[in-house]
Formats: structure tokens, C-alpha cells, sequence
């Protein structure tokens, strides 16, 4: 972890692309709402396959415009080409946008080929080779290891691949155990790898929703946790409360600890993230 106390600490909030005007109404209210926490940067996510393109440019658009926060829009690559990337990377330039989540993406139901792009990596050297450095390029880290990786180690050495193809900096899947992020960490100094490595943070509010997303990303969700949850049954302000103390607690170790920063999965809504800001005293 040594060298992540070297960065300076960069706080961060992630939305996804509203599917109507309602939804769209609602994220400029928890848009607002988060702006005046100051972060560093609003993200914002891409579809499988680019299935919320179209979604995803017009929030970023929207938000550099109009938040007074950078945007950053993520970008995957499974299913596109490289055409439509370099459109997109220069639309994005023209709009003023300077960062970029680079992901490979998920596989759309149906599809059989990736496309011209098969991994993140190849997608960081594009971007690099087209823009040089004029964007400032996040990727994506697993402490407990990608759902598709044959092993831990293969997927180390896929993430030096995306750092050696240009990444500057990383954030992590959501994870409930900081001790998996700090061995990942300390695994990446030994490969040599150098860049500050954001752990990205998931509060809790809904144990079914939660179960539903880590099985499907590969996230664990504990077992003494899952064994809480249940216990609550539908009583959903003790799911919160619960969810509100374990995130917080590991938050704090995290940064204690030498984390540079923290990246929230907001979900679009403000509560969960405005409280574990407020436990936290970031704002102090």
C-alpha cells in the first residue's frame, strides 16, 4: 500500500444514464445535491454493448455543461468499432471532456462477436493513439478478481496490460472486504505497477438488488453480511442502518490505511452516499 499514500486523494460519485425524463429530471436533483460536495468527478456509465450510448453522451454532455463538475463518460468496447469510439472520443473532446473510463464491457445477450476490440486494453491503446494525452484514462481493477479470469494472477497480468497500454489511474468493482483491496494493491506494486487505485464503493440499501449484482459481477458479498441482511427480512431502515455502519467502518479503514480516495456507486439517488460522506467527515 506504500504507494498509494503518494496521490493525492481524489473522491468521486458514478451515475448511470436515466431512461426517461423523469429519471432524467431526478439525477439534476442528486446531481445538484452531490456538486456541492465538490467531487472530482461525476462518472457515467455505458450499456452492454453500447445499448445506453446515445443515454450516456447526452447526461455527460449535460453535466460538463451544466454542474460545474467534470464528467466522465465511460466507454466500453464490446460490440463497437473503431469507428464509432473515435467519433465518440472526439465528440467528447469537442465538448471539453478530459477523462474517460475505459472498460471492456459486457457481452449483450446474443451477441456471439466482440467486435473489433476484444479487450480493455486494446480500447486504452486506441484512445492513446488517437488522442495522445489529451484524456486522462481510468480502468477498471478487481480485488477479488475478474468473474471471467481463468485465476488471480491472469487477471493481474491482465490489468498491467491496461496500465502498460496508457491508464493513469483505477477504480475497483465495489468490494465489502478492505483486506482484498490492500493485498491487490500490494500484488500490483510487486508486478511494478504504479498508479493510484481508487477503491470503488457500493452502499447498502436492498439485500435482494445487492445479492442480484454481486452474483452477477463476481463481487462477494460475505457471508456474516448476507446472514444480517436476511435477518431483516422487508424491514428496510435496518437494512439501511446496518448497511450505513459496515460501509462506513470499512471506508474508514480504507482511508486510514492510504487509499487515494474513494468512487461511489450512487445509483442515482443522493441518501446512501450523502450519509457515509457525512460519517466519513469528508466535508469537514
Amino acid at each position: 500500500m506504500q504507494s498509494q499514500q503518494n496521490y493525492p486523494r481524489v473522491f468521486s460519485f458514478e451515475f448511470f444514464p436515466p431512461k426517461s425524463d423523469e429519471g432524467a429530471e431526478k439525477l439534476r436533483v442528486v446531481r445538484s445535491e452531490l456538486a456541492a460536495l465538490k467531487p472530482r468527478f461525476f462518472s457515467v456509465t455505458f450499456g452492454a454493448g453500447g445499448s445506453t450510448r446515445d443515454r450516456t453522451f447526452d447526461t455527460v454532455i449535460e453535466i460538463q455543461r451544466d454542474s460545474g463538475i467534470d464528467a466522465a463518460p465511460h466507454l466500453s468496447c464490446i460490440g463497437s468499432t473503431k469507428d464509432n469510439i473515435r467519433e465518440l472520443l472526439s465528440a467528447y473532446r469537442e465538448a471539453g471532456i478530459c477523462q474517460i473510463v475505459a472498460l471492456r464491457g459486457d457481452m449483450p445477450s446474443g451477441m456471439r462477436e466482440a467486435g473489433e476490440f476484444r479487450y480493455a486494453n486494446e480500447l486504452v491503446e486506441f484512445i492513446r493513439a488517437e488522442t495522445g494525452k489529451h484524456f486522462h484514462i481510468e480502468v477498471a481493477a478487481y480485488p477479488e478478481f475478474h468473474p471471467q479470469a481463468a485465476n488471480a494472477q491472469k487477471d493481474l497480468l491482465n490489468f498491467k496490460r491496461k496500465v502498460e497500454a496508457g491508464a493513469d489511474s483505477a477504480i475497483t468493482q465495489y468490494f465489502y472486504n478492505p483486506y482484498a483491496y490492500f493485498r491487490f494493491v500490494d500484488s500490483c506494486e510487486k508486478l511494478g505497477v504504479d498508479l493510484p487505485i481508487v477503491p470503488g464503493i457500493m452502499p447498502i440499501t436492498n439485500y435482494t438488488q445487492l445479492a442480484r449484482f454481486s452474483d452477477a459481477c463476481g463481487a462477494e458479498l460475505p457471508r456474516w453480511i448476507r446472514k444480517r441482511l436476511e435477518s431483516f427480512g422487508d424491514d428496510k431502515d435496518s437494512i439501511r442502518a446496518f448497511g450505513e455502519d459496515v460501509v462506513t467502518e470499512m471506508c474508514g479503514i480504507l482511508l486510514e490505511q492510504g487509499a487515494p480516495g474513494l468512487h461511489f456507486y450512487t445509483m442515482n439517488v443522493t441518501g446512501p452516499t450523502m450519509a457515509l460522506w457525512k460519517n466519513l467527515g469528508l466535508g469537514e
